[in-house]
């Protein structure tokens, strides 16, 4: 006696690395909106500063938080302390980032607020990763 199959359904095909970049900016920015303060203000303000420094990375989400990606690849994201029930909200970076240096290196910031010294390292950061 033969088992019954699954039906099976076509997969839906991936979206290319620049397909659906405005959907992709409208989900961060409506995540972004929802969010509590102080995680609203950091994160609307990382969105401006990752823009600005790297306009070749695509906002997307991921696993629900802000994430900008590289040809499909997230190299960057924000972690609000809101979510993940934390005293600081995370700014991290993935290993697709070209931030290596030497043996050891930092991937991810604790953020409890953002001045412009703040804004200027994560600028320099930024543009760091995706060179």
């Amino acid at each position: 006696m033969k088992k019954p199959t699954k039906p099976t359904t076509p997969r839906q095909p991936q979206p290319g690395p620049h397909e659906d970049k405005a959907d992709g900016e409208s989900a961060v920015l409506a995540t972004i909106a929802a969010m509590p303060e102080p995680d609203r203000v950091i994160a609307g303000r990382l969105h401006a500063i990752i823009k600005a420094s790297a306009p070749v990375l695509s906002p997307r989400l991921w696993y629900g938080m802000p994430a900008y990606a590289r040809d499909g690849r997230v190299v960057c994201f924000f972690q609000s302390m809101e979510k993940f029930r934390t005293r600081y909200a995370t700014f991290g970076f993935m290993h697709e980032a070209n931030l290596d240096e030497g043996n050891m290196w930092p991937t991810a910031f604790a953020l409890k607020e953002l001045t412009p010294a703040e804004e200027a390292g994560i600028a320099a950061l930024v543009k760091k990763a995706v060179s």
